[in-house]
C-alpha cells in the first residue's frame, strides 16, 4: 500500500543529542576532515555525502530537506533562504544543465516571478515567454529548440487558476523539457510530482511556516537535481550562497509535525466563508465551490481529507471598492491588510495594485486579474459564525 505524504512525513524522525525527541540545531559554519584526502575527493566531487562548508551542506537543513522530500514524494530537497531563490536557482539550473535559453512559463504568476523572468533572465541571456497554459495548444506553439523549462503555478497567484498538470507534463514529455511547479498554495492538497512534475518548488515563509515570522524557500525534485544544486563547481545554490540558515530549518522541521491540521483549518473556514460570501451575492472565486472554473479538474486530483486550501478572492467594481471592503474588514478585526499568506489570520491584499503590481496593466487585463480583485488569505483562529458576522457588517 502506497504510503500518503501525511505518514511519510510521520516516518521521518531524528533524535537530539542524548536522545532528544526533536534534533539539535547544527550551527557549525565548516567540518572537520579526520582524513585530509577526502576533503580532496569532496571538492572534485569523487566523494558526495560529506558535510564540508554549511553553505554546501548541513545536517540541520538536510533532515528539513528530507521531510519536504517525504512531503511532495521527491527523491530530495533542499532549503534556501526564500521562496524566490528556490524559483531563480531551480530554473537557472536546468537552463545552465541542459544547455538552454528559453522558458515557457504561465501568464499569471506572482508578480515577483513575472519580475524576475520579464525583467532580469535577458539581461543574462535567458529568454521568457508568458502564455495561457489553460490553453494546451497556445503552450505547445510557444516551444523552440531552446526551450528547456515549462513553468506554472499549481493555483495561480491571484486568480487561483489551476494547472493541468498532468498535461503540461506530457508536453513536457514530448518536447525532453522539465517541468517545474510552485507549490506555495497548495501543499498536502496537490502534489505535482504525482502527475509528472519534475521539481517542485515552495515559498515556505508561507503555509510550510503558518506564522508570517519568517522568509524561506524548498526545492524538491531527485537526487541528482539537488547534487547539481549544491556542486562545488557548477551548483548555483553553491555559488550563489542561498542556502537556508540551520536555525529557520529546524523551525521548519518542527512545523511540518502541525502543517496537516493546520491546512485543514484553513480549508474548512475558507469553505465556509466562500459558501456564506455566496450565498451573499458576491462575486467569489475559491476552488471548493461547484462554479469554480476548473472545480471537476480540482475535485478529481485534490486530497480530500485536508481540503480545498485556503486562498479566497473577491472581484469588486475597482480598486477603490477593493481598499475600502479591506479597510471594513480589517477595521471589524476579519482580516489585516498585508501581503503574504498562510498566517493563522486572515490576510487581505489587492493584487494588481501589490503582489502583482510588477506586471504591467496591459499584461493584467490580458491575464484577467482586475484591479477590483480583492485576495483573502484565509486564516483558522476565531469561530466560524463570528467570522462571517464580522464579515457582514463590513458590506
Amino acid at each position: 500500500m502506497k504510503k500518503s505524504a501525511i505518514s511519510r512525513m510521520r516516518d521521518i524522525q531524528h533524535f537530539g543529542e542524548e536522545g532528544a525527541v526533536v534534533p539539535a540545531i547544527d550551527v557549525g559554519a565548516t567540518s572537520t576532515f579526520m582524513n585530509p584526502e577526502d576533503m580532496d575527493k569532496t571538492f572534485t566531487g569523487e566523494l558526495q555525502g560529506c558535510y564540508l562548508y554549511s553553505r554546501h551542506s548541513n545536517p540541520t537543513v538536510n533532515i528539513f530537506g528530507k521531510k519536504m522530500a517525504a512531503m511532495e514524494g521527491s527523491e530530495a530537497a533542499v532549503g534556501l533562504a526564500s521562496g524566490m531563490a528556490a524559483i531563480s536557482l531551480a530554473v537557472q539550473q536546468t537552463l545552465i544543465n541542459e544547455n538552454g535559453s528559453h522558458v515557457v512559463s504561465s501568464q499569471t504568476v506572482y508578480g515577483g516571478t513575472y519580475a524576475l523572468f520579464k525583467n532580469v533572465f535577458p539581461k543574462i541571456g535567458f529568454r521568457v515567454s508568458f502564455v495561457n497554459t489553460l490553453n494546451l495548444d497556445e503552450v505547445e506553439q510557444a516551444i523552440t529548440p531552446q526551450t528547456k523549462v515549462l513553468y506554472a503555478e499549481t493555483l495561480s497567484n491571484p486568480l487561483l487558476n489551476l494547472t493541468n498538470i498532468k498535461k503540461l507534463a506530457d508536453l513536457a514529455k514530448k518536447y525532453q523539457l522539465k517541468l517545474i511547479i510552485d507549490n506555495t498554495f497548495a501543499p498536502l492538497i496537490i502534489f505535482p510530482i504525482e502527475h509528472g512534475a519534475d521539481v517542485v518548488i515552495h515559498s515556505c515563509t508561507k503555509y510550510i511556516s503558518g506564522s508570517s515570522d519568517l522568509i524561506a524557500g524548498a526545492i524538491c525534485g531527485t537526487s541528482d537535481f539537488i547534487n547539481t544544486l549544491i556542486d562545488v563547481n557548477h551548483g548555483l545554490l553553491m555559488l550563489n550562497g542561498s542556502i537556508m540558515d540551520p536555525k529557520i530549518a529546524h523551525e521548519l522541521y518542527l512545523r511540518l509535525d502541525h502543517l496537516e491540521p493546520r491546512m485543514k483549518a484553513h480549508s474548512e473556514m475558507a469553505l465556509y466563508l466562500a459558501k456564506k460570501m455566496k450565498e451573499a451575492g458576491l462575486k467569489v472565486i475559491y476552488p471548493g465551490l461547484k462554479d469554480y472554473p476548473q472545480y471537476d479538474l480540482f475535485e478529481s486530483i485534490f486530497d480530500k481529507s485536508i481540503g480545498h486550501g485556503g486562498l479566497v478572492t473577491l472581484e469588486l467594481k475597482n480598486a477603490d471598492e477593493a481598499k475600502k471592503m479591506a479597510q471594513k474588514l480589517q477595521d471589524n478585526i476579519f482580516g489585516l491588510y498585508a501581503v503574504s499568506l498562510g498566517f493563522s489570520r486572515t490576510l487581505m491584499s489587492c493584487s494588481a495594485k501589490s503582489t502583482s503590481s510588477e506586471i504591467p496593466k496591459d499584461e493584467q487585463e490580458k491575464m484577467g486579474l482586475s484591479e477590483g480583485l480583492l485576495r483573502l488569505s484565509i486564516g483558522y483562529t476565531g469561530d466560524k459564525d463570528q467570522m462571517w458576522e464580522r464579515f457582514k457588517r463590513s458590506l
